[in-house]
């Protein structure tokens, strides 16, 4: 537990100093921790340090996970989901961060289970990232306004790896102008900007992240 105690610490300072370099409150920024291929005793070992938020990838593995630690921790699916996968993400997960086309709003919906869903958008144009457009944001808003259990909490992006993140400034400003942009067109009050990594959340919080997903700065390397 003593890595992750000083990890953890570390993470917390470098979120700390970037809030306070942007005029913002630490408070304003949640630290997702990133779970995945991360083992339970881990997991709990942050959790018992304070950590409540915990981002999972692959719900196979997830699943596996979720039942074995503490109640009352809050789940987050951050990687691709598949329409087939659908029906295990209500009551494991509070947030999917991945939501990138309009059948997956539609099979979330047919569960009748309240969730919060982030719209992913791939703004670097990766061919091997997913993640929707402009146009493609617009229509899943324009689907989402007619459901009831699936309600638009905010946006989602993951920069390009790169050694300096102020290379990748620009991603992150430019998913906090399109949420800006489409709260104001939809008459939506969208607030979560789920961006920023290991490698570049200051900037990101610079730029107005409200969570920050965080697996190696806290967990180490994994295979």
């Amino acid at each position: 537990m003593s890595v992750i105690r000083d990890r953890l610490g570390a993470v917390h300072d470098r979120i700390a100093r970037a809030c306070e370099k942007a005029g913002r409150g630490p408070g304003d920024v949640r630290l997702i921790a990133v779970s995945k291929k991360v083992d339970a005793d881990s997991i709990r070992a942050a959790a018992d340090l304070g950590v409540t938020d915990f981002g999972e990838s692959y719900i196979q593995e997830a699943r596996g996970k979720i039942g074995a630690l503490p109640q009352g921790l809050c789940w987050h699916m951050i990687g691709h989901v598949q329409t087939n996968k659908v029906k295990y993400l209500p009551g494991l997960f509070r947030y999917v961060h991945s939501v990138d086309r309009g059948e997956l709003l539609d099979a979330l919906e047919r569960f009748g289970t309240l969730i919060d869903v982030l719209f992913e958008m791939n703004l670097s144009g990766e061919p091997q990232k997913h993640g929707t457009n402009a146009e493609g944001l617009k229509r899943m808003l324009e689907r989402a306004g007619s459901l009831k259990h699936v309600r638009p909490a905010g946006l989602m992006t993951m920069a390009p790896y790169v050694e300096d993140p102020e290379q990748v400034r620009h991603v992150f400003s430019n998913l906090r102008k399109i949420l800006d942009d489409v709260n104001r067109e939809f008459g939506l009050q969208m607030r979560e900007l789920s961006m920023g990594m290991s490698s570049d959340f200051e900037v990101a919080i610079e730029e107005g992240a409200t969570m920050v997903r965080v697996g190696t700065a806290l967990f180490g390397e994994r295979t």
